[in-house]
């Protein structure tokens, strides 16, 4: 399905405030950084500002909130007949997969988050954000009962997150796949069998 014109200008409009707020974020400190300088720096208002994001922090971590939609629509993509971890880990590995390499961009954005106790509270929102729909998804593919379902999803989130701000400090050339692959392995063995 095409998207309208409409769509297509809100979403780079969207995009180019994120932009704008990790460029200046990066550049300058997310402290010296106002909603104003997002806006001037994306060429809008402060109003158009407003009606995408709540918060410079919402701005920032917009890459975030669009991979994690990326990461739920990957889920529902997986084999019926697979195991609800299983499907989970496979899920991630597809769409992380596609960082590779270590980009000096994306790692100082993650450094930034674990600096700023405002982007590490709008961080877990994000992510905690994901969960309903994740909790669906598992209770559509048999797990049973919903509280083993959402702490399912919740633990999975959890992982993703906490493999992600572990990624920047492991050297020997490790790839962000294969802390995220750790960390899904660590966690699953609570909810294999």
């Amino acid at each position: 399905m095409s998207t309208g014109l409409r769509e297509r200008k809100k979403s780079a409009t969207r995009q180019a405030l994120h932009e704008a707020a990790v460029r200046l974020a990066i550049e300058h400190g997310l402290d010296r950084v106002t909603v104003e300088a997002i806006a001037d720096a994306a060429d809008v208002s402060r109003r158009t500002f407003s009606n995408y994001f709540a918060s410079k922090e919402e701005a920032f971590l917009y890459g975030d909130h669009a991979r994690m939609c990326v990461l739920i629509d990957a889920v529902r993509a997986r084999p019926a007949g697979e195991a609800p971890w299983q499907v989970l880990t496979a899920a991630a590995v597809e769409v992380f997969q596609v960082l590779g390499a270590r980009d000096p961009r994306w790692i100082a954005q993650v450094r930034l988050v674990r600096r700023h106790p405002a982007l590490a509270a709008q961080q877990v929102t994000t992510y905690t954000s994901m969960e309903d729909g994740l909790t669906a998804e598992l209770v559509a593919r048999g797990v049973e009962g919903p509280i083993r379902a959402r702490l399912m999803a919740a633990a999975f989130m959890a992982s993703v997150r906490v493999a992600v701000q572990a990624y920047p400090d492991r050297t020997g050339g490790a790839a962000l796949i294969d802390v995220m692959r750790e960390a899904l392995a660590v966690t699953g063995e609570g909810f294999r069998g």
